[in-house]
């Protein structure tokens, strides 16, 4: 048999070569363009031959063993290795020099069986799946046979590699009896559920025996049960004796699945295999139906897997644990082993389990320590071992000395005692046990901790009261904290004294962008495509290098692409690179001129630029370690923590530190941005749905700690919307809302009252506000009736207005001033009209400056203009066109091209510091391409038309085409309409909705046209006019012109219509076209109009829920668009053109940058805050996130769902607790029946005694009782009544009566028996009985007397001695 299978494995590898040869073969012949065809066979091919070669790995390098010599037992039918005599393979002497196996038939009896001597090994011949039958649900494991010597690194790499384990960061190591045993119920729950979470909690192995017997029958149940309950599975590998398995002939086969019955022979020595657990190491040493095989192979493979690292990080090894649980001798040898081991291994042991583990819980608990016991319990020790075991004195001797051993090294063990003081739970002392043992330093168990991600852990045991850590310590474990999202962990050393200020650098910042570790990321993608775009033509031309490390430069690129708009990073700003060079030396200055960083901002000319150069250089001081820190590192860690998509990470990192609304905005703009790129890139749906969720979340948290701020305080809630943050690229955060089209957030109250301070500037709000700025336009007198906010009340404008003129020392009072003005415009009510009584009179000049310049304002001088303008427009289109343009066309030029002035000016002055970057920001807006068209076109058709003709005739149509956009340019006004403006949103949408429809519709239309042409028309010639007729009847019919005369026209040879004209000849097939036509109209007509038409109904509700979001959000474009602008409009915008070209020579000359950066934060409404101002928002801002995380606290505390799991949680303890307290009761039961019973033994021995030494003494029994009746002639009732003890039997009073009857016919005749009747009548009467009179006392023994007697219950001890009177004498006790 072994040499078939030896040539079918020799088949097997010849196959593989063959195969393998094949497919070099393939891949060699194959030209490229072949191999990228047959991409997906390649594959196939490819992992047919990377499985087949997995199996030769496996049968080359694992082993079985088979007994090849028969050494007879004492049975002398069977061999020493187990097997029968008759189950070994004979073969021929000569088969030696074959090759094949030898069994010897000669009897050895004198030689000992060996495994090394009398087993030959060959291949193994079982692996696979084990499928196992007999439950509702199929439970599947992986198994091997091996051999019992086989290597535990071979062993580690197939369950790494093949089996796809992850390694541990612990191993729990189950030992204990093998006999089944019961378990009480409450330990049975506490050890299985606390075993199971250990696992679960900290990723760890389990090894056990493997067979479904003793105590891995019960870890087996605890693994069922969590499976039943949860669908992750714990990793539970059995070692289990190849000889010692039921059916394991079931199991012999070559990468095969097969059926596994778990009913064992009740009359079979061997086990079955437990089906709960996940893969099985069958471990042979040729024997059958013996155990001792797996033990040393998996000693070996536990020190193995020992000494790995738990990770690349943490230079911690897999740390292992010992779990007792009952047992018999063989497992106290086992926990010596263990704790001998090198290092030691520490032993938990569980108390009450029975046997092994109560001796050394007994051990534990009284010896001393320095492990040596007192000399009474050494004697109860022995007698205990004695009796537990059935050994005799010598044997029990030696299991003393080997619990003393043990002892010896009392710290190691960890003793699980239910109930007790600070147990609550088993996985508590399998890990306490495990810091304990390790003797390690607290760094090393804090790593340890964090490797299982147990923070209850590190906080009782490891951040103990007392324990210094040195300073930096912890930075350590702050750093594998982040790395492993231990969101927990980061948490607990924020607390206990981490400076995340000082732990966060510049290169520990890089390490964590470069981490593999931790959830997986697109991060490495995202840097990937901003990389190409940027080096395309010169570094890289395609995917990035494998070992590419990610810099903070590239970060920066990153962030820029993705929150878009006019955003500068401060990682690609020229100080941060500057000094990223210093510090670390340049770092593909390739790349950086390839960006165009060296010229992101504009530098002065001449010798300016070189003393920027040389002071730059100067201020940086490259050995003060503050240089690679950052001012807000939570702000860092947070954008980390959302680029790693570790949303858990990044929500605690925002509850830290500083403007914790920018970053909630910031979060929410860039995970948008993610889950657009994700579409883009067509990755998986859930990738793109998780980003949105997380985009959603910190957008709730935006606008909830907005609304709670609003609560709080108004004026300082619009302070945080305005002040302006340097350290995200000087936005504010009502622009970073837009940016990240939070709706919700710009449509919340504070905001709009925010932006409607800025739309009526200094004008008062009041009704009819837009009749009075329309007649103040075309009658500027009416200026003066209008009212105003000056003076005290005046707004955040006119404030800011003044802040230009002022200089540096006044920069703070004018800032206050700001806030307070803020503060100012937000009351409401009577004390406005109050102290409007009491204002002074405000200028007339600074009335009307204040009105022109309120955005209000700008926008009706805009609109009245506009339609000025497409007046003229219209007249000059309709009339006649004249050679040279008339004052209305020359209006009409003026006004477009000073409109288009402004549009450059709007470019050169936007945000971004690159011209690119302007032009990309304003050509964001749909409406600025829309004036860009218009624009061109009119210019294109202005040069025309000053032509002679023709061309002039063309000018003036492409002037009719124009006027299509400017009209179209009409919805933007609406926008600021409440009702029209989610119409024009509504419009857009549709509109894109229909660009889908039109392909649809082309191709519907295109099979219908060109069949109807080709087949009405079989003789046209090739003209441009060809593609026009296929569209031209098909589109048209779309909209109910069917061209009726055109469907089915008379036709035929010699055939006259009714007017006498000859008819056309008939076309061949010229019926199919009526029957086309009705399919055409069918689908084009009823099925895809209708279906446009539900679209555009979803549409319509889709937009129409959120309209009054929509209106608000795009009230802030409109809004800031007026703000900025100059206060004329076109054609008069030319001289605040002018103007604004003239101040900005004049700054140039007075080199004034500052009066620059002013002006442009003023148009760009930001507040400029001192350092206290900054400080106290700070405060403020940090108090509202506080408040909002207690209030959800709170409402989490009171929620139905957060009752319900404390009453449950309740209900569960009380249960647990009755459960305890019905065992406790049936112990105290079965405590008292033993306690009667053996009072009973006592009363039946001292009785007999007293018979004895009646007989004895010669005593006569009447003589006693008549000096008895003299002395006492009335028996006292109180001396004859009897208790019955707790748990008392009724027959055993029967059993007594019996005894004493015997007892009184053996001492003497009826007088005596009389006498004794008469002593112990009384003791048999219950507490309900009346008391005996006193001629009861010498009743004779009748029957009757007998049977009354019988009935009574049993006394209690107490009451056994019946009182006698003073003339008697009494029996003395025993």
């Amino acid at each position: 048999m072994v040499r078939n299978a030896s040539k079918d494995d020799n088949d097997d590898r010849s196959r593989e070569k063959d195969n393998a040869a094949a497919a070099g073969l393939a891949l060699t012949v194959n030209p490229p363009s072949c191999r990228v065809l047959r991409h997906s066979e390649s594959l196939v091919l490819y992992g047919r031959t990377h499985i087949q070669r997995t199996l030769a790995w496996i049968e080359r390098t694992f082993q079985k063993r088979e007994c090849v010599q028969i050494i007879v037992s004492k049975d002398t039918s069977r061999c020493s290795c187990g097997q029968l005599v008759t189950q070994h393979n004979y073969v021929l002497p000569g088969a030696k020099e074959e090759g094949g196996p030898l069994v010897q038939l000669e009897v050895q009896p004198a030689e000992r069986w060996s495994p090394l001597k009398h087993t030959q090994t060959s291949p193994t011949d079982a692996y696979g799946v084990i499928e196992f039958q007999g439950g509702g649900h199929v439970n599947k494991a992986m198994y091997i046979r091996v051999s019992y010597d086989s290597r535990p690194d071979l062993l580690l790499q197939l369950m790494v590699k093949d089996w796809q384990l992850e390694l541990p960061t612990l191993l729990i190591s189950v030992h204990g009896g093998l006999q089944n045993f019961d378990l009480p119920p409450k330990l049975k729950q506490v050890f299985g559920k606390g075993l199971i979470k250990a696992a679960v909690t900290t990723g760890a192995w389990i090894f056990t025996g493997g067979v479904s017997t003793g105590v891995i029958r019960h870890v087996g149940d605890a693994l069922k049960d969590h499976s039943s309950k949860s669908r992750g599975k714990v990793c539970a590998i059995g070692i289990a004796p190849w000889g010692i398995i039921e059916n394991k002939e079931d199991l012999i086969g070559r990468d095969v699945t097969r059926p596994y019955q778990t009913m064992s022979n009740p009359l079979s020595k061997l086990a079955v295999l437990n089906s709960s657990h996940s893969h099985f190491i069958l471990a042979d040493n040729g024997t059958s139906g013996k155990y001792g095989a797996e033990v040393r192979l998996r000693r070996q493979l536990e020190k193995h897997i020992a000494l790995q690292k738990i990770n690349t990080r943490l230079g911690q090894g897999v740390p292992v644990v010992c779990l007792i649980l009952e047992g018999g001798p063989n497992v106290i040898s086992i926990v010596l082993e263990s704790l001998r081991e090198e290092p030691p291994v520490p032993v938990v042991v569980c108390d009450g389990s029975g046997r092994a583990s109560d001796i050394i819980s007994f051990a534990h608990r009284y010896c001393e320590e320095d492990g040596l016991l007192s000399d009474g319990v050494k004697d109860q020790l022995l007698v205990t071992i004695q009796k537990t075991f059935n050994y005799n004195r010598s044997q029990a001797q030696q299991i003393f000395l080997m619990v003393m051993e043990c002892m010896k090294k009392r710290a190691l063990i960890t003793v699980f005692r239910m109930g007790s003081e600070g147990q609550q739970d088993i996985e508590m002392s399998i890990l306490t046990a495990l810091l304990k043992g390790t003797n390690a330093s607290a760094s090393d168990q804090l790593s340890l901790a964090l490797a299982w991600n147990r923070v209850d852990i590190a906080r009782s045991q490891i951040f103990v009261y007392g324990l210094h850590w040195p300073v930096n310590s912890l930075e350590q474990a702050m750093m594998d904290a982040l790395v492993l999202d231990r969101v927990d962990f980061v948490k607990l050393l924020i607390e206990n004294g981490v400076n995340i200020h000082h732990f966060l650098t510049i290169p520990r910042l890089e390490e964590l962008y470069n981490t593999k570790l931790g959830p997986a990321n697109t991060l490495h993608f995202v840097v990937r495509d901003v990389k190409k775009v940027t080096f395309v033509l010169f570094v890289f031309q395609g995917n990035l290098p494998p070992d590419y490390q990610i810099t903070l430069i590239d970060i920066g690129l990153v962030l820029e692409s993705l929150m878009g708009g006019a955003y500068r990073c401060n990682y690609t700003r020229k100080s941060f690179r500057t000094l990223y060079n210093n510090l670390y030396g340049l770092k593909r200055p390739k790349a950086l001129k390839l960006l165009g960083m060296e010229d992101d901002e504009p530098r002065p000319k001449g010798k300016g630029k070189k003393n920027k150069k040389k002071e730059e250089e100067v201020d940086i001081d490259v050995d003060d370690p503050e240089v690679s820190r950052f001012q807000y590192p939570f702000h860092e860690l947070m954008v980390w923590a959302v680029l790693m998509k570790r949303q858990k990470m990044a929500l605690f990192l925002w509850q830290r530190g500083e403007e914790a609304m920018a970053k909630a905005l910031v979060a929410c703009k860039l995970y948008k941005a993610m889950a657009h790129e994700s579409s883009q890139s067509e990755l998986v749906d859930d990738i793109y749905q998780d980003l949105e969720n997380n985009s959603k979340e910190f957008g709730q948290l935006a606008y909830e700690l907005l609304d709670q701020s609003y609560k709080h305080d108004e004026q300082v809630a619009m302070k945080l919307l305005t002040y302006e943050l340097k350290n995200w690229s000087n936005s504010t955060c009502l622009k970073l809302a837009v940016a990240a089209k939070h709706r919700d957030f710009i449509a919340h109250t504070c905001s709009q009252m925010l932006l409607t301070d800025m739309w009526m500037g200094c004008l008062r709000m009041g009704k009819s506000n837009s009749l009075k700025v329309i007649l103040g336009i075309i009658f500027p007198p009416a200026i003066l009736l209008l009212e105003f906010r000056l003076g005290d009340e005046g707004s955040y404008h006119s404030s800011k207005e003044n802040e230009d003129g002022k200089t540096k020392e006044d920069d703070n009072k004018s800032s206050k001033d700001a806030v307070s003005n803020v503060d100012a415009t937000s009351k409401k009510g009577d004390e406005e009209e109050e102290q409007k009584k009491h204002r002074r009179r405000t200028p007339i000049g600074r009335k009307i400056y204040e009105f022109y310049n309120a955005p209000f304002t700008k926008f009706w001088f805009n609109t009245i203009s506009y339609l000025v303008y497409l007046m003229l427009y219209n007249y000059i289109i309709l009339v006649k066109m004249e050679r040279w343009p008339s004052l209305q066309e020359w209006i009409v030029i003026s006004y477009i091209i000073t409109l288009g002035l402004e549009k450059v000016r709007q470019i050169l002055m936007s945000e971004p510091g690159k011209l690119k970057q302007k032009i990309n920001v304003w050509l964001e807006d749909y409406w600025n391409i829309t004036d860009l068209v218009a624009i061109s076109v009119f210019l294109l058709g202005l040069l025309l038309r000053l032509q002679n003709e023709p061309s002039m005739g063309y000018g003036r149509v492409i002037y009719c085409v124009d006027i299509i956009f400017w009209y179209i340019r009409v919805l933007d006004i609406f926008g600021v309409n409440k009702y029209l403006g989610p119409y024009v949103m509504m419009i857009g949408k549709m509109m894109i909705d229909m660009l889908y429809f039109v392909v649809i519709m082309l191709v519907v239309l295109m099979s219908f046209g060109v069949a109807r042409q080709a087949i009405l028309h079989p003789d046209e010639e090739p003209t441009w006019r060809l593609a026009r007729n296929i569209f031209y009847m098909p589109y048209w019919m779309i909209y109910g012109e069917v061209f009726a005369d055109s469907i089915d026209p008379p036709c035929g040879d010699n055939l006259y219509d009714e007017d006498g004209k000859k008819l056309p000849p008939c076309i061949p097939g010229a019926w199919l076209t009526p029957a086309i036509m009705a399919c055409y109209l069918l689908v084009a007509n009823i099925l895809l109009v209708n279906l446009l038409i539900a679209v555009f109904n979803n549409t319509f509700f889709e937009v129409k829920s959120i309209s009054n979001q929509v209106w608000k959000f795009q009230r802030y474009q409109l809004i800031m668009t007026f703000h900025d602008r100059p206060i004329l409009p076109p054609p008069l915008i030319i001289l605040p053109h002018i103007y604004i070209v003239l101040k900005r020579l004049c700054c140039r000359c007075r080199r004034r940058p500052e009066g620059d950066r002013d002006d442009r934060e003023r148009r760009l409404r930001k507040t400029r805050s001192t350092v206290q101002e900054l400080k106290g928002l700070h405060e403020f801002e940090e108090q509202c996130v506080d408040e909002y995380f207690r209030e959800k606290n709170d409402e989490k505390q009171s929620s139905n769902n957060e009752r319900i799991r404390v009453t449950s949680e309740r209900v569960e303890n009380m249960f647990m607790r009755l459960e305890e307290v019905n065992e406790r009761e049936h112990s105290m039961k079965a405590s008292l029946q033993t306690v009667d019973l053996r009072l009973a033994q006592l009363e039946e021995f001292s009785g007999r005694m007293m018979n004895a030494l009646e007989k004895l003494a010669g005593v006569d029994r009447a003589e006693l009782v008549c000096t008895r009746s003299r002395g006492s002639s009335v028996c006292e009732p109180a001396s004859l009544l009897r208790h019955s003890s707790i748990n008392s039997a009724d027959g055993y009073s029967l059993y007594r009566y019996q005894l004493d009857h015997e007892d009184r016919v053996s001492v003497s005749g009826d007088i005596e028996g009389t006498d004794r009747r008469v002593q112990l009548s009384p003791e048999r009467r219950d507490n309900t009985t009346e008391p005996p009179t006193p001629a009861m006392c010498h009743l004779s023994p009748t029957p009757r007397t007998l049977t009354w007697r019988n009935r009574q219950r049993k006394p209690s001890w107490r009451q056994r001695r019946p009182s006698l009177s003073r003339g008697q004498r009494s029996i003395p006790p025993l």
